[in-house]
């Protein structure tokens, strides 16, 4: 079994006991081999009237004036700013790195998937896909290919429409919302709209406040990747205002560095940033901010963690 699909049976914490034969041969075909829908998303989203087919200088090749520094960005697009912070001491220290991006035009935060194909268990390491892609800012996303559920919309192009969870909806006007994927549709929602849809949760932040009973909530009840409970590393997006979000990478599980954060914790980290509404993503090892080239976080499993997608800026 080759690296890549080693990484995929161990992604999202999946632990997997087998003892028949054709257990086994389930496990490997739903989890680790991969399952390919689109081919070659570049060119689906072309003609789909997506991402592919904008004008924006990131696309066309253009270059633009741009302004880089260690820990920021400022292009015509978006402006990029990193901080890093620590709170605690001794066991009780938690570090977290947080980019305050304000964009231009929502469109510039994109959504890319690992080889540049859509479907399960397709997965390439974050900094792999963030420069495929001609990423300056990247974060891993919902890790989308784990699950065959969710609605699933990027850069304005619908992929999977299988309503499942509460889900994050970021619309072309700039304006994003929490909401409940089983009381809607991907066609529905690109009517009204929508640019990109991550589905994992829960929302962790809705009206400027921490949602009461988040550290009890299990992402699916199916098998495997279920639990999000204790203290974990953790990727959170939030929205401060319109075509202002504020991304969030916590590490964990590293003793005297690094424990990693509860839920409810989390919530108060992304209201402190001043998030109004904030939705969890794909965390543990998978937990991963990239930028100009390097890993800006220590990932809790030593290093990259393959996986489905990410969310990115353009450079």
């Amino acid at each position: 079994m080759n690296r890549r699909l080693k990484t995929s049976l161990l992604a999202g914490g999946l632990v997997v006991v087998l003892t028949a034969a054709g257990g086994a041969a389930w496990a490997l075909d739903r989890f680790v081999v991969p399952h390919v829908e689109v081919e070659d998303v570049a060119a689906y989203e072309a003609a789909q009237g997506g991402a592919s087919s904008t004008s924006a200088a990131s696309s066309s090749g253009e270059e633009t004036a741009a302004t880089l520094t260690d820990t920021t960005y400022t292009s015509e697009d978006a402006s990029i700013a990193i901080t890093t912070h620590t709170t605690g001491s001794g066991d009780d220290t938690v570090t977290f790195y947080a980019a305050d991006i304000t964009l231009s035009d929502a469109t510039a935060l994109r959504s890319a998937f690992a080889d540049n194909q859509f479907g399960e268990n397709v997965t390439a390491l974050v900094s792999e896909t963030a420069e495929a892609n001609g990423a300056v800012f990247a974060v891993n996303g919902d890790y989308y290919g784990f699950r065959d559920s969710g609605i699933v919309i990027r850069n304005g192009v619908a992929y999977r429409d299988v309503p499942a969870r509460e889900g994050l909806v970021f619309y072309e006007d700039g304006t994003a919302a929490v909401y409940d994927e089983t009381q809607t549709s991907a066609a529905e929602l690109l009517a009204d709209g929508a640019w990109n849809t991550v589905s994992f949760g829960p929302a962790v932040v809705v009206d400027g406040a921490p949602v009461a009973g988040i550290d009890d909530v299990e992402v699916d009840t199916n098998f495997g990747n279920h639990s999000i409970q204790g203290e974990q590393p953790r990727t959170a997006i939030g929205i401060i205002d319109d075509n202002r979000i504020v991304i969030v990478v916590v590490d964990g599980r590293a003793t005297g560095y690094s424990r990693g954060v509860t839920m409810t914790e989390l919530a108060d980290i992304m209201v402190s940033l001043g998030a109004t509404t904030a939705y969890n993503l794909d965390g543990g090892g998978s937990s991963e901010m990239w930028f100009d080239g390097e890993v800006v976080n220590q990932p809790s499993n030593g290093g990259e963690r393959e996986t489905s997608d990410i969310l990115y800026i353009a450079g």
